[in-house]
């Protein structure tokens, strides 16, 4: 996307993450923040788990605006206001995140966007949809990614007295940006072909209730809530080689062989457990499924005998499919993550050299290259240059309270 010029009114993670990813494949994004409150998530640098952070470096920051460009304007002000849409002029997207109130009052909604720039593509992300009773309403990606769109019901097992939390911190509103990205991207093809620009609309809710869609749909069809077997037991109901088996150093390994009479007699080979090969209990597919629960229980006992280590090296030569249960200081540490360039080398503000994931998405097999995220305002002058404001302008967009 060398080329293609981005400008970015959005707050928090879901749709500047959405801009981070752009950047990562080469836009130039440039970060509109208010001229005296930044982005209202740089307060949540230093509060709650979520804002850990070393000096200037904040992941809840670095993550969702790496590679960016930072400019403070104060866009309710007609000077302001005024400088936003000479950018648009010469801008390819604009991404935003304000609730329609907000983009009214602003004079940033679509019409007035595209009246300054009418092929622009127009990309928003909202909470629970632009259509709608409930339309004009905010929220994060905590109450409609997951909790909403069915994620969290999905996978708290029955016996828990309350719903499970997502598996990390904007968990969906990373999801979310990387879908409006993908909706960019498509807008930007439709428009290099057909000559026409789109109104990219993705919904935290929507993209929640997409990525459940397999039980979404098995549930438009039975009518019942989809709910997974029971958690207590090992293995999988019709299958004993798949899913999560403790070893004997209490780490965890994920059998995923779905094909159980394929695998069998090979992952008992590699356990020397060849005697249930030809068990009668387990001597075909059928049987293996009609015993699988105690097929599972044998499998489970088996693992408990060697540490995490061993069985690695164990399954180097296995046919099927397995790996580590990982947290996420060992997801940071993967061998094969970091051979696929997933992780980018940036510098902080400070000079210290720090590490960022990148988004999954890579063009002939080149990984993303990205700057840590602007500090506030870090850019503002640079940027009022290149858009051919004069230094006595820009001194005076200072004064009036329009740039900071």
């Amino acid at each position: 996307m060398q080329g293609v010029k981005v400008v970015e009114v959005a707050q928090f993670t879901y749709v500047p993450s959405a801009g981070a990813t752009l950047a990562d494949w080469g836009a130039t994004v440039y970060k509109i923040e208010h001229a005296t409150m930044g982005d209202a998530q740089r307060g949540m640098v230093g509060y709650g788990p979520a804002g850990y952070a070393e000096g200037t470096f904040s992941p809840i920051m670095e993550h969702a605006n790496r590679g960016k460009r930072g400019i403070a304007l104060d866009i309710g002000t007609p000077a302001g206001l005024a400088v936003l849409y000479r950018m648009v002029e010469e801008c390819d997207v604009f991404l935003t995140n304000f609730l329609p109130d907000a983009r009214e009052r602003l004079s940033i909604d679509v019409e007035h966007i595209r009246a300054v720039n009418p092929s622009i593509i127009y990309a928003r992300g909202s909470a629970i949809g632009h259509k709608g009773e409930e339309s004009r309403n905010g929220g994060f990606d905590s109450a409609s990614y997951w909790c909403r769109g069915g994620g969290a019901l999905g996978v708290t097992p029955a016996e828990l007295k309350k719903p499970l939390n997502m598996p990390a911190p904007a968990h969906g509103d990373t999801l979310g940006g990387l879908t409006i990205a993908g909706g960019v991207a498509a807008a930007l093809f439709q428009r290099a072909t057909t000559g026409e620009p789109s109104v990219v609309d993705v919904s935290l809710l929507g993209v929640g209730a997409y990525a459940c869609g397999l039980s979404v749909d098995i549930s438009l069809m039975s009518g019942e809530p989809w709910v997974w077997p029971p958690n207590d037991l090992p293995g999988a109901p019709v299958n004993p080689i798949v899913g999560p088996f403790e070893t004997a150093d209490e780490q965890w390994i994920y059998l995923a062989m779905l094909q159980a009479g394929r695998y069998w007699a090979d992952f008992c080979r590699h356990v020397q457990r060849e005697d249930l090969i030809d068990d009668p209990r387990f001597d075909t597919a059928e049987k293996i499924v009609a015993n699988a629960q105690e097929g599972a229980f044998i499998v489970a006992d088996v693992l408990r005998t060697r540490t995490l280590a061993e069985w690695i090296e164990c399954f180097e030569t296995l046919e099927g499919q397995w790996t580590v249960i990982q947290d996420s200081v060992q997801v940071g540490q993967d061998t094969q993550l970091r051979a696929m360039g997933y992780f980018a080398s940036v510098t902080d503000a400070d000079g210290t050299p720090r590490e960022l994931i990148t988004n999954p998405v890579q063009f002939d097999e080149t990984p993303a290259v990205t700057t840590r995220a602007p500090q506030f305002s870090e850019h503002t002058d640079e940027v009022l240059a290149e858009f051919g404001y004069t230094e006595e302008e820009i001194l005076q967009l200072k004064i009036d309270g329009a740039a900071t």
